[in-house]
C-alpha cells in the first residue's frame, strides 16, 4: 500500500543479489535509488526479511537523495540459515534468567554481517537506520565502527539494558509458540499478532499483512532462525555506556502503544546518546504503517542532515 504523499521519483530498484562475506555466510540484498546518492543502510528485525522494509518506504528514502540498501540478516529470506545451530525453548528461558547457554552468534556477529555487506558494496561510510533488533544491530554498528556511520536513526528498540525495552505479558504466549506448520496457520497467525503489536493510530489493512505475511512464508521462513535471533537478543550485552560515547548525529524514534519494546527503550537509548534527537509517536506500536512512511523518511533525513550540515 503506498504512503499518501506521491513520490517525486522513480526510484532504479534492483534485482535480489547475494554478497559472499568473508566468514562464508551468503547475504541476500536489494538496492533501491541512485548509488551515486547518500548511502543508507536498512537493517530490520528479529525474524524479518528486508521486504518488511516497505517498498513505497524505501521509494520515499530514494526520493530523499538516499541510495538506498536493504538485507536479508542471516537466518532470514534467502541470506544464510545456521541450521547445524540449534536453540531450544528451554536455553532462552535460561538465558532470560541469567545462565550460561550456547549462543550461535551475537548481536555483534549480525553488526559484522551489516559491515561486510557494505564491504561487498565498495561503500566505506553509510547511514543508518534499524528497527528493534536491527536498532541494536546499527547501535553496535556505531559503537563498534563508528568512523564508519555517518548518522543512525534508532526505530522502536532499546539499549540492551535489562530495565528498559521490555516486552508486554500479553506478548509472551505468541513469542514462545510453536512456528506454524503451514502458510495459512502463518498468515492467519501474522494478521491476528499484528493487531495486538500494530499501531493503533495507523491501523495497517489486514490485506497488506496478509500479502506481507504470504511473501515472507514464500521466501522461506525460517521458525530455528528466530529462535537463534532471540537468544542472540536476550544475551546482547549493555550498550548504555558505550552509546554515551556516540558521537554522529543520532534520531531515536518509538510509538507511545509499543508492546514489544516498551517506550522506556527508545527513552533509555535517546538518554544514553549526548545530542540525540528523540522524536515519540503516539499512537505507534511495534510496525511501520503507510500512515508513519513520512514521519520516518523525516527522522532519517533529518539524522543525514545533521552530520552532512
Amino acid at each position: 500500500m503506498s504512503s499518501e504523499r506521491p513520490l517525486e521519483t522513480h526510484a532504479q530498484i534492483s534485482e535480489e543479489q547475494t554478497a559472499t562475506l568473508p566468514n562464508g555466510l551468503t547475504i541476500c540484498y536489494q538496492t533501491i535509488g541512485d548509488p551515486a546518492a547518500r548511502p543508507l543502510l536498512l537493517v530490520m528485525g528479529l525474524g524479518g526479511p528486508m521486504t518488511w522494509w516497505p517498498i513505497d518506504l524505501c521509494r520515499q528514502l530514494a526520493a530523499e537523495d538516499f541510495f538506498v540498501i536493504r538485507y536479508d540478516n542471516r537466518d532470514t529470506g534467502h541470506s544464510s540459515r545456521l541450521r547445524e545451530h540449534r536453540v531450544t525453548r528451554s536455553h532462552l528461558v535460561a538465558a532470560f534468567l541469567g545462565r550460561r547457554v550456547p549462543v550461535p552468534y551475537s548481536i555483534r556477529d549480525l553488526a559484522s554481517d551489516g559491515f561486510a555487506l557494505l564491504d561487498h558494496l565498495g561503500i566505506n561510510t553509510a547511514h543508518l537506520a534499524g528497527v528493534s533488533m536491527g536498532g541494536m544491530i546499527a547501535q553496535t554498528m556505531a559503537i563498534e565502527r563508528p568512523e564508519r556511520v555517518l548518522a543512525l536513526t534508532s526505530i522502536m528498540s532499546t539499549t540492551g539494558a535489562r530495565t528498559a525495552g521490555f516486552q508486554h505479558p500479553v506478548l509472551l504466549p505468541n513469542l514462545l509458540r510453536r512456528g506454524a506448520r503451514t502458510k495459512e496457520q502463518y498468515v492467519e497467525g501474522t494478521v491476528a499478532f499484528n493487531k495486538v503489536i500494530g499501531s493503533p493510530t495507523y491501523p495497517t489493512p489486514d490485506d497488506v499483512v496478509r500479502a506481507r505475511a504470504e511473501e515472507t512464508w514464500d521466501r522461506g521462513i525460517s521458525f530455528s532462525g528466530v529462535m537463534r535471533h532471540m537468544i542472540a537478543v536476550i544475551t546482547q550485552r549493555n550498550r548504555t555506556e558505550a552509546l554515551g560515547e556516540l558521537s554522529m548525529p543520532v534520531t531515536v524514534v518509538h510509538g507511545t502503544k509499543d508492546k514489544m519494546v516498551h517506550l522506556s527503550g527508545g527513552k533509555a537509548t535517546a538518554k544514553a546518546v549526548p545530542g540525540s534527537d528523540l522524536r515519540v509517536v503516539d499512537g505507534m506500536g511495534h510496525d511501520l504503517p503507510p500512515g508513519l512512511y513520512d514521519q520516518l523518511v523525516a527522522a532519517i533525513a533529518s539524522s543525514a542532515e545533521r552530520a552532512t550540515g
